[in-house]
């Protein structure tokens, strides 16, 4: 049985294990908590918000986000890619994703807004859509991932090899068109 929690605010919370397990939270609002110890089974969030929270380390394989904001998070070395994928939506502003991992998920329209997202398996990723907006992607890989219509045109540090990912319609500034050129061994000026 699933306990079902609508509306609330939680502050400054250290999770267990097992604390989060077989809830659904609707509507929450979560300041300054630690997640980072849990094992997340069964639980759901929906229309919920993270602000200043610690997700770095945490198990989130069975976890349901429909539409889900998180702000100014640690979310180091996460694995997404085993998260629910009905009605799957998360935007991130301010955050530290760093060694995450989003493979074969797809986060279309997904916002990254000023977040370290340092080498993040985005391989596979569906990411139509998706906006890096001045986000340091240094050695995130996007082999095989679907990169239409992305904007990383305020973005940097990347390296995309376009013969393996689909970039049709994505922006890119010219400053960081070195980061399209690497594998050709090209210098830029």
């Amino acid at each position: 049985m699933t306990d079902y929690f609508l509306d609330i605010e939680y502050n400054s919370i250290v999770y267990n294990e097992k604390e989060v397990n077989l809830k659904e939270f609707e509507c929450c609002t979560f300041n300054n908590c630690d997640f980072s110890q849990c094992i997340f089974v069964a639980v759901t969030f929906i229309d919920c918000t993270f602000n200043d929270c610690i997700f770095s380390g945490a198990k989130i394989n069975y976890v349901a986000f429909r539409t889900v904001f998180f702000n100014r998070c640690k979310i180091e070395d996460v694995n997404f890619a085993m998260c629910d994928k009905l009605i799957f939506e998360i935007h991130f502003k301010e955050c530290v994703l760093d060694f995450s991992k989003f493979y074969t998920l797809k986060i279309k329209g997904t916002t990254f807004i000023d977040c370290s997202i340092i080498a993040v398996d985005f391989m596979s990723t569906d990411l139509t859509g998706v906006v890096f907006d001045n986000c340091d992607l240094y050695r995130s890989e996007f082999a095989k991932a679907i990169a239409n219509k992305v904007n990383f045109k305020t973005s940097y540090n990347y390296t995309i090899d376009p013969t393996k990912t689909k970039i049709k319609k994505a922006v890119f500034s010219l400053n960081e068109l070195k980061g399209l050129l690497y594998k050709h061994d090209v210098i830029v000026k």
